[in-house]
């Protein structure tokens, strides 16, 4: 089987670090609340929004208030206030050389389609599995056996799974790949601390590039060990 390779999408191919405090701040200034504090919204950054919200001390009921107004804002903000992290679209290009590519994020899908489009990658992936199109986001495996389902893959067997891979720069990340029981690597280029990544994760890389590089060898060492 072809190797498949899924991304992460903030902090793992782009940094829209800017746009979502941003938006974050519009939001509670539409309700006329103060707004935490960029660390603490930096830290809860690839989660779902409506768990960044409750975390952020927004009330329940009033989540998803929240969440529609940042959405508004983000269409508007997201093209402008988004780029690429280093070495991101040679890491896509390279990908595409040898595998099948999607992405597994907790942004909302639609936007994140046209936000590719945009930047002129999205043509590269197969399948785009965002917040709105599952059940439970990442860390639960879902979204990766949706985008799996989406791609036609089966993982009836086990030997299927050797040659899909996670890309992330998250725990979120890895503890999905790990229960939907495929290989993953932590990327040190977005919001995951070292020390972090180093308790969810086997395999570290400091960028995305390096990460597409080390899944071509161990390709490469697979086929001369057959």
């Amino acid at each position: 089987m072809k190797t498949v390779i899924l991304f992460d999408l903030d902090g793992t191919l782009i940094d829209s670090t800017e746009a979502i405090l941003q938006c974050f701040d519009d939001s509670f200034k539409h309700f006329n609340l103060p707004t935490p504090a960029e660390d603490k919204i930096k830290a809860l950054i690839g989660h779902p929004l409506d768990y960044m919200y409750l975390h952020l001390g927004v009330e329940e009921k009033d989540v998803w208030d929240f969440v529609d107004i940042y959405k508004m804002h983000y269409r508007q903000r997201s093209k402008p206030m988004t780029r690429f992290l280093p070495d991101a679209v040679e890491a896509i290009k390279e990908a595409a050389t040898f595998a099948r590519l999607g992405i597994v994020t907790t942004k909302t899908g639609e936007y994140s389609k046209i936000l590719l489009e945009h930047m002129g990658v999205m043509e590269y992936f197969e399948v785009l599995v965002g917040r709105e199109d599952v059940t439970h986001p990442k860390p639960h495996p879902e979204p990766i056996h949706k985008a799996l389902h989406q791609m036609g893959i089966k993982q009836t067997d086990g030997n299927n799974r050797n040659n899909i891979w996670m890309i992330g720069d998250t725990c979120m990340d890895m503890v999905s790949a790990h229960d939907a029981g495929i290989d993953a690597i932590g990327v040190l280029c977005g919001y995951g601390s070292e020390e972090e990544l180093k308790r969810c994760s086997k395999k570290l890389q400091n960028n995305t590039l390096m990460a597409i590089k080390d899944i071509k060898n161990i390709n490469k060492a697979d086929v001369k060990r057959q």
